[in-house]
């Protein structure tokens, strides 16, 4: 079976993503498979999904998906690097999937390709370094170092694929994919550009998540399937959630961290900890931390990951670091017959109920237990208090349509 594997956060599933998925069937036939790996509680802009990952999996699986897999929060919120690295680790882990379908800005496999080709050539390292040492930030100076070595190779028209987000991300998924067998599909992304909050036939997520903040009527921005999970979340208690609902518990966190306490979460070990640390004793609230800490060197992206990863104490994946199981959120009838044959043929461990994790290593478990503690910081943000109840990670199994 032609099984297609997408890395995703579906925060939330919206008509953009149904595309994608009824595309990849297009291209690769009605009966290929599509296993998602999906972020879980925490996604990689460093905020709270809307919904928590169970009906975010729930609204995969009625919209095309066939299994959805979760990226633990180490890979989940971290840069691009790290987030491709795991997402592919545990796609190709999975021993089923054929391909990696991703969209992108240009959607031409090609000049993706020749962007992640540059990223290996030791003449991009010396420029990195050299850019970076001007007070560039890391984007800026990858984007200038990798457009001299694709001048040169007459590709220069490459180099946009190194300043647009999802462009970005499919080239570290080429990166990532090298030496898994795995084949790339570049789709194009359509409807609203990526973060934008105008009107379209496909809105963006940021534009979804936008509407439900200031209450506005979302109920057109998205499928019917997810229209009906999300109306069932929000009349739980449970939905939407936002970073700012439990904003006194971040606050409380980071004043308590000493100055030293935020190098693990420096990621670039240039020194920021020690603003981020300066800011966070004189704010009054997470915006203003983020805003006081921002710089032309500091983008907003990286801050809002290192304050998230900071309330939760759980630095990004270190280099070449990749998930010691596959845990399963969600799967149909397709899905469950690619699990039987995971179960067989995947080269890491396949968790389907909380307890089978106590079967693995120390390395499992202790990748499972710093999620649990995510996930009980997480429904904090529940907008009600008695959706916020510990100990979910044990009690919640795999959603099954």
């Amino acid at each position: 079976m032609t099984v297609a594997g997408v890395i995703a956060e579906y925060n939330p599933f919206h008509r953009g993503h149904a595309w994608q998925l009824g595309e990849i069937r297009r291209r690769l036939g009605a009966d290929a498979g599509i296993v998602i790996c999906m972020s879980g509680n925490f996604v990689q802009r460093g905020d709270f999904a809307l919904l928590n990952k169970h009906a975010r999996a729930e609204m995969a699986l009625e919209g095309g998906a066939d299994l959805v897999l979760e990226l633990p929060t180490p890979w989940a919120c971290a840069g691009a690097e790290r987030f491709a690295q795991g997402g592919v680790a545990a796609l190709a882990g999975a021993g089923v999937v054929t391909h990696l379908a991703f969209g992108s800005e240009c959607g031409d496999l090609e000049l993706l390709s020749a962007a992640a080709d540059v990223l290996e050539d030791p003449v991009y390292d010396a420029g990195l370094v050299r850019f970076t040492g001007e007070g560039m930030t890391f984007a800026a100076a990858r984007q200038a170092a990798a457009g001299v070595l694709l001048e040169r190779r007459g590709k220069g028209e490459a180099v946009g694929c190194l300043a647009r987000p999802n462009d970005i991300l499919a080239v570290e998924y080429l990166w990532a994919l090298r030496g898994t067998g795995l084949r790339p599909m570049a789709l194009p992304r359509i409807g609203a550009a990526h973060d934008s909050r105008e009107e379209s036939e496909y809105p963006s997520a940021s534009a979804v998540r936008e509407t439900l903040r200031r209450g506005g009527d979302w109920r057109e921005m998205l499928p019917e399937t997810s229209v009906r999970i999300l109306s069932r979340e929000i009349e739980a208690g449970r939905a939407p959630v936002f970073l700012e609902n439990c904003q006194r518990a971040v606050l409380a966190r980071l004043r308590r961290m000493g100055e030293e306490d935020f190098l693990p979460y420096d990621g670039g070990n240039e020194g920021l900890y020690h603003r981020f640390y300066s800011v966070v004793h004189s704010a009054v609230s997470v915006e203003e931390i983020l805003q006081a800490a921002k710089t032309k060197r500091y983008p907003l992206a990286r801050l809002r990951r290192m304050l998230l990863q900071s309330y939760l104490g759980v630095p990004q994946a270190a280099q070449g670091e990749t998930p010691p199981y596959l845990r399963v959120l969600g799967a149909n009838g397709r899905g469950r017959e690619l699990l039987g044959r995971m179960r067989k043929e995947a080269s890491l461990p396949v968790v389907t109920k909380p307890g089978h994790v106590r079967r693995l290593g120390a390395e499992a478990q202790r990748i499972f237990d710093l999620e649990a503690r995510c996930t009980d910081l997480y429904v904090l943000a529940c907008p009600a208090l008695e959706a916020a109840g510990p100990e979910r990670e044990y009690r919640v199994g795999p959603v099954m349509v």
